[in-house]
């Protein structure tokens, strides 16, 4: 079994994958998968402990490791718990030299965070292209992809959880709200507005963007450009927006199976 770990800047992400076949097909099951809250003090053997109590009995099971982190601290305790816990596996962890197949059209590669990366490989080999993965975590991530599977660039903005953050402690009378979809857009009270507010007003920022994003990268071929919606906050968002065609909810551990068969032959 494969064991896939996606360390982000708010959760960490586990996927176990049955054995593969081929190098990218989709004959590989992702059998379980588990989210926790990243902590950037977390320890190797912190680390170590959580993730192998959430494997359970699977622990001694896992023939290789794929993974990769967008925090820097945990990617250095992340390459210490796999030598350490399991010394004997395969392992890849993506980062600079690793192979992807992606072709990088990017002023500095090295800028370039391993999940955008990863995404893109999945997105193209699942969906072809042209193009665009949304990804919604900390930040809302747009990865533009070619119809040759090249990485092109994007666009980053602030996520979701983020705004909402930030304006409950900028704004005194503004409070915490949840994220569900209010009555109607006309808010008619301040919980109303403030979720009217954000879920239709980031719907539209996304939509608009792809929609910008779609007109450079495919001039009077807009609709052909495939939107691939991932992340933890997607469900919010697909049903409102208008651009979205695809919804992978396990895009980047896809995306590391795949990087592992590429690596490790």
């Amino acid at each position: 079994m494969l064991l896939t770990v996606d360390i982000g800047n708010t959760n960490i992400v586990l996927g176990l994958f049955a054995v593969n076949r081929g190098a990218d097909g989709e004959d590989a099951a992702l059998l379980h998968d588990w989210r926790m809250h990243t902590d950037a003090r977390m320890t190797a053997d912190e680390m170590a402990l959580t993730v192998r109590g959430l494997l359970g009995s699977y622990s001694s099971k896992i023939t290789g490791i794929a993974a990769l982190s967008t925090v820097p601290a945990l990617l250095r305790e992340l390459k210490v718990m796999v030598d350490q816990y399991w010394p004997q596996l395969p392992r890849v962890i993506v980062e600079p030299g690793v192979r992807t197949g992606v072709p990088l059209h990017y002023d500095n590669p090295r800028e370039l965070g391993a999940d955008r990366i990863v995404n893109t490989l999945a997105a193209y080999t699942l969906y072809g292209g042209p193009a665009i993965v949304v990804d919604f975590g900390t930040s809302t991530n747009f990865d533009v992809i070619s119809e040759r599977g090249e990485f092109l660039g994007g666009a980053l903005a602030p996520g979701i959880e983020i705004s909402i953050d930030a304006l409950a402690s900028r704004a005194a009378q503004l409070l915490k709200v949840q994220l569900v979809r209010p009555r109607s857009v006309i808010g008619k009270s301040t919980v109303e507005a403030l979720q009217s507010g954000l879920l239709f007003g980031f719907a539209g920022q996304v939509d608009g963007l792809v929609q910008r994003i779609a007109a450079e990268l495919a001039p009077g071929a807009e609709a052909s450009v495939v939107v691939v919606a991932t992340g933890g906050l997607a469900p919010l968002l697909i049903a409102e927006s208008q651009t979205i065609t695809h919804h992978a909810p396990h895009l980047t551990l896809r995306g590391l199976r795949m990087v592992f068969e590429r690596n490790i032959s």
